[in-house]
């Protein structure tokens, strides 16, 4: 299997330089990227090598005179990419998108199309934007990528600002890309597709011109970058982090996002196997801080709701808005204090070790979670977030994992380390960031069942497992 699941057609893509804002190298295993496929490409129709020339992001210049050297470093300007909003965009493709991009060392502009920088998607999460599409009229992007939804491909598409801005952007053979119903309700009106290899979301392709279109997870067409839909989210960013920074760097940022292969790891484990159905719509509790991970809070809510869950997302902070660990504003549903008096089914905490030390201090939170374990109800955590669960007494001999880096701290509990999913009884907690669609499957599952899980996945373009 090769490291990315996409299709190379046309012109190779812009051999850009490698960035050196990361400085740790890392093997991913060749499968890492393919664990989010739901299907697989067709072989590319070019041998050529898409890997960028190795040009360092320090550039030194030495003059030699025949009495002095003088030595002059220069910075090369960061990689700008800009990713437009607007009412229904789908949350998980847009913060995933901005988040592995950050990660990466780009320079992101989150911008609405709406005459508000509030809004809210297609899943029901609010978003803020940093500023308005007018205001990136006379800026020069090295990418612009569009996320999907619906509407929100289609508010994107009225946008005479931002069709402006791709037209003269596609022109000028920038990179660009789009996911979801975005390649088909978006890009294929403006010709902006014409006469390129180009894939999205299955409910869309038949919309797409027939010759042209292929079912790969990513298809890169010269400039042109397209993938399916939430499910494949993670390799469409790093797809296009490779075309900006160089494979290295979309290794390394995928190691980070712990997408290494789980052919050799359960993805999920369980433990103490109790039921969790119940007689009613599930309702559940997302606290959120400042520095939560937006990728596990966007994921977790997304797919829950996409599941019929009664979803309430609570900041445990003085406002509903909440700064997310790479710089996305969210807007939560009330503050925690308004919600202490309800009843939840499951309550899962979200990770990012700034977020965790803010619900560390919540003394709401944790007499929820005292009452929730005490009560016999369910609740969990992903990625670092499990440290609250562990100082507030509730992994004692309990089965348990978290991110790596914080596993030797749960003293209290029996480790689990490999699989991306640990259940035992009515705990669940999680690795974290591109294992989180797992995770929340695996709520969707226990709740719902296995049926309802699989219809998720789908809608999704993730590949659910069979077992």
């Amino acid at each position: 299997m090769e490291s990315f699941l996409y299709v190379v057609s046309g012109a190779p893509p812009l051999k850009l330089p490698t960035s050196k804002r990361l400085s740790l190298m890392v093997k991913v295993s060749s499968s890492s990227f393919a664990s989010m496929a739901s299907s697989k490409p067709k072989k590319p129709t070019s041998n050529r090598s898409s890997k960028p020339t190795k040009t360092p992001s320090l550039t030194t210049v030495t003059t030699t005179a025949p009495t002095t050297t003088t030595t002059t470093t220069t910075s090369l300007p960061p990689k700008k990419v800009l990713v437009p909003i607007g009412f229904g965009t789908e949350e998980m493709e847009a913060v995933i998108l901005v988040n592995v991009l950050r990660r990466a060392g780009a320079e992101v502009t989150v911008a609405s199309v709406e005459p508000q920088l509030e809004i809210e998607a297609s899943g029901g999460i609010k978003l803020v934007a940093d500023t308005f599409i007018s205001s990136c009229s006379d800026q020069v992007f090295d990418l612009v990528a569009l996320p999907g939804g619906m509407p929100g491909s289609v508010r994107l598409r009225d946008c005479e600002f931002l069709k402006t801005i791709m037209s003269k952007h596609a022109e000028e053979k920038r990179l660009y890309g789009a996911i979801c119903a975005a390649p088909a309700v978006t890009l294929l009106p403006w010709g902006l597709i014409r006469r390129k290899k180009t894939t999205c979301h299955p409910a869309f392709m038949d919309k797409l011109p027939t010759f042209w279109a292929v079912k790969s997870n990513i298809q890169v067409s010269g400039e042109l970058t397209t993938s399916r839909g939430p499910g494949t989210s993670f390799q469409f960013s790093l797809c296009l982090v490779e075309q900006l920074f160089g494979e290295s760097v979309a290794k390394e940022v995928g190691e980070l996002l712990l997408m290494q292969s789980t052919d050799d790891n359960p993805i999920k484990e369980e433990f103490n196997k109790v039921e969790w159905s119940v007689d009613h719509t599930p309702h559940v509790l997302i606290p959120v801080a400042n520095g939560s991970e937006e990728i596990e809070v966007v994921t977790i809510v997304d797919i829950l709701r996409r599941a019929k869950a009664d979803v309430m997302v609570a900041s445990v902070e003085k406002t509903v808005e909440i700064l997310a660990s790479q710089g996305i504003k969210i807007i939560a549903d009330k503050l925690i204090g308004d919600v202490s008096d309800g009843i939840y089914d499951l309550i899962i905490l979200p990770g990012g070790i700034t977020g965790v030390k803010q619900l560390q201090k919540s003394k709401i939170l944790k007499k929820l979670l005292e009452e929730q374990d005490t009560a016999g109800r369910i609740y969990g955590a992903v990625c670092s977030s499990p440290a609250v669960l562990h100082r507030h007494g509730l992994l004692k001999e309990k089965r348990a994992t978290a991110h790596p880096s914080g596993i030797s701290k749960l003293t209290s509990s029996i480790v689990i380390d490999g699989a991306n999913v640990v259940i035992d009884g009515k705990l669940i907690t999680s690795r974290g960031l591109a294992s989180v669609t797992d995770f929340a499957l695996a709520i969707v599952s226990k709740l719902f069942g296995h049926a309802r899980a699989r219809s998720v996945a789908e809608g999704l373009v993730f590949n659910y497992p069979k077992t």
